[in-house]
């Protein structure tokens, strides 16, 4: 009797831990195949020819086509620097630089990838529309009250993500770890 509870107990357990690592993999899965800077997450082998197992099960979740590593690379931010939820009811402030790239592209889109850029608006901020700082960095304002200077106009209410791309982009090739950096994101008011 011992035996045979002590044989359902492990098969439990080893069930258990199987199905919540898979899980895990399948969803957020960063330590098994995606790469996190700051709040920011990419996949960055997403667009190779054999990407490795977990990269796959993250793609068909996502069902999204996804860009060949000579095109590009996709950034995801579902948090802030300090790591609260991005919310719509909260404005942010993105500061700092973005790694090397020919252009690259600013979105926000909501739990099932619907852009929420508010009507009348372009559908995402884009690298040759900004205006930089001095150095060189840049400064964008994301929410739905008026901001000065560079600012993604949202619309709705709920959590959101932010979605960077990068187009010919050096970032994970090597070249520079200082290529490797991304805007920190600021929480400002909140109504």
């Amino acid at each position: 009797m011992r035996f045979v509870l002590r044989l359902l107990m492990s098969i439990a357990v080893s069930l258990s831990i199987g199905l919540g690592l898979s899980y895990y993999a399948l969803n957020d899965g960063r330590i098994f195949g995606g790469v996190q800077i700051g709040p920011w997450i990419a996949w960055p082998d997403s667009g190779t020819p054999a990407p490795n197992p977990y990269t796959r099960g993250h793609i068909a979740r996502q069902a999204a086509l996804q860009l060949g590593r000579s095109e590009g690379l996709q950034f995801i931010a579902r948090t802030d620097s300090a790591g609260d939820p991005l919310d719509l009811a909260c404005s942010y402030r993105l500061d700092g630089r973005v790694p090397v790239s020919s252009f690259w592209t600013l979105a926000a889109v909501d739990e099932q990838w619907v852009n929420l850029a508010a009507p009348g608006t372009d559908a995402a901020l884009r690298s040759s529309e900004i205006t930089r700082e001095n150095s060189g960095a840049l400064r964008i304002h994301v929410g739905a009250r008026l901001s000065p200077g560079n600012w993604l106009e949202l619309a709705g209410s709920g959590p959101f993500s932010l979605v960077l791309t990068l187009y010919d982009t050096t970032a994970f090739s090597g070249f520079s770890s200082a290529d490797n950096v991304m805007p920190a994101i600021a929480r400002g008011d909140c109504r």
